[in-house]
């Protein structure tokens, strides 16, 4: 078992896709904003200094743009997933957490989203 607590962030992706339960949501893309943690052992990576042994995380965020821009999810929940496994799929990460939000989703809030851990079985 992997006990390394290196963490790769990515902050504040902001994209938009169709998002929602209602018509009125999946009339048009949303933005929607998100956060990763991406969870893993660096110490390769630092000893090297080589792309190879760490997560090319520009990589990682043009597949991520590709999965949100074309998804027409109704909830929150299932994007969040959608995203979490695609970053799994990445050998070194053994564990992400993502925070989805839709900053325009509640009047009078700031933001309402959801956040989710998922590690690799």
């Amino acid at each position: 078992m992997n006990t390394a607590t290196d963490r790769i962030l990515i902050k504040d992706l902001m994209l938009r896709c169709v998002l929602g339960l209602g018509a009125e949501e999946r009339r048009e893309k949303q933005d929607v904003l998100i956060n990763l943690v991406l969870c893993m052992d660096l110490r390769a990576a630092a000893a090297s200094d080589r792309i190879e042994d760490t997560v090319d995380y520009a990589a990682l965020k043009k597949r991520i743009i590709s999965l949100v821009e074309a998804s027409q999810y109704h909830l929150a929940e299932t994007l969040a997933d959608r995203i979490a496994t695609l970053c799994l799929e990445e050998p070194a990460i053994h564990q992400v957490q993502v925070t989805l939000e839709k900053p325009t989703a509640l009047r009078f809030a700031h933001s309402v989203g959801v956040q989710i851990t998922r590690t690799r079985s």
